[in-house]
């Protein structure tokens, strides 16, 4: 019974932790990098329990996270259909989340072709390149949750297909298949025995599988075979200088941008770096170390935020979410709710009492 509850909290830190990373970095998106010192007064404020202030609203990546995860619950499974059908009925009812102007062509092709093929006005985009943004990546959590017992290559593959429906590129639809793994990997990683070198070195393993050319794929000018395999490499060389790295090191090493290749390895940095102190940020917790560090990056500050507090979530669980912070959070009950869902499913279990 014990091994239950700590797999149900690992599954709620992780929707939870996508939600609080999307919700609390949002303001600062796209603006100047926020100092640590200002950081640290943002959270301190928002953990005062006296303070009333209105909820911080989910965007596009919460959004689309939500569909994924009812299609998986009501589908029992992935239906690209099903899926494709969610993403554009709740783009339609509440447009403004803050959705780029590529994945709205998207969803507007498929609602005028209904939906015959949901997968190609993604793979027509861009002169058919396809795009490489992080869209699929940062809603992938409840596909790593609710195939976390499956065989890697089912888990690579739904990763794989659920991010075709909106991004076609390579690069794209890997960033969902490493963001997916690291999930899992932090979901199977016994919380006290996180092995940093370890944990990378899976993930290179794995993604460099991922990452062989097939015989009928071709890569397109200028891109790399192993471009997330490199990356992962680059993060164990930060991750080695340990506090000598600088916040414009990373940026440059690793990206902080809204493409999948220059987010997604991001936000795993984060989670890997924020497991130990980080000099000048004051954290209730390892996982609000991860937020917190991961906003500071600046650029895409939502969704790496949100990526990297999947990962985080799934790792250390939700108790380890502070509920002064997780209140402020719009639709906190819903991903809650999700999480029991998708673990029943995944593990053939009732869900537990809230």
């Amino acid at each position: 019974m014990e091994a239950v509850e700590l797999l149900v909290g690992r599954f709620r830190g992780s929707m939870v932790g996508a939600l609080m990373g999307d919700c609390l970095g949002a303001p600062f998106e796209a603006e100047p990098r926020a100092a640590r010192s200002v950081l640290n007064s943002y959270f301190k404020r928002l953990s005062c329990p006296d303070i009333k202030v209105p909820y911080k609203a989910y965007t596009d990546d919460t959004a689309m996270t939500r569909c994924v995860a009812l299609s998986l619950i009501q589908e029992k499974g992935y239906n690209a259909e099903d899926m494709a059908k969610r993403f554009v009925k709740e783009f339609y009812a509440e447009p403004r989340r803050g959705y780029g102007s590529n994945v709205v062509d998207v969803f507007a092709a498929l609602r005028i072709s209904k939906f015959e093929d949901v997968y190609g006005p993604a793979a027509w985009q861009f002169g058919g390149s396809g795009s490489y943004g992080n869209g699929g990546a940062m809603r992938v959590a409840p596909v790593a949750l609710f195939y976390h017992p499956a065989p890697d290559q089912k888990v690579v593959s739904v990763a794989k297909d659920m991010a075709l429906i909106t991004h076609g590129n390579r690069l794209g639809y890997n960033g969902a298949v490493l963001q997916c793994l690291a999930i899992r990997e932090a979901l199977h990683t016994p919380t006290n025995q996180l092995d940093v070198v370890k944990f990378i070195q899976s993930l290179k393993e794995m993604m460099k599988k991922v990452e062989t050319l097939g015989e009928d794929e071709i890569l397109e000018k200028g891109q790399i075979e192993f471009e997330y395999t490199g990356r992962l490499s680059r993060l164990a060389s930060l991750m080695e200088r340990g506090d000598q790295v600088s916040i414009d090191a990373v940026e440059e090493e690793l990206g902080n941008d809204i493409s999948a290749h220059r987010s997604v390895p991001t936000a795993i940095y984060s989670f890997l770096r924020a497991s130990n102190s980080i000099p000048n940020i004051e954290a209730e917790t390892a996982f609000m170390r991860t937020i917190h560090y991961a906003i500071s990056l600046g650029g895409d500050t939502d969704t790496i935020a949100s990526m990297a507090g999947s990962i985080a979530g799934a790792f250390y669980g939700i108790a380890e979410i502070p509920e002064s912070l997780q209140r402020h959070c719009e639709g906190l009950a819903e991903a809650i709710q999700q999480a029991d869902q998708l673990h029943s499913l995944a593990t053939n279990t009732h869900p537990p009492p809230s």
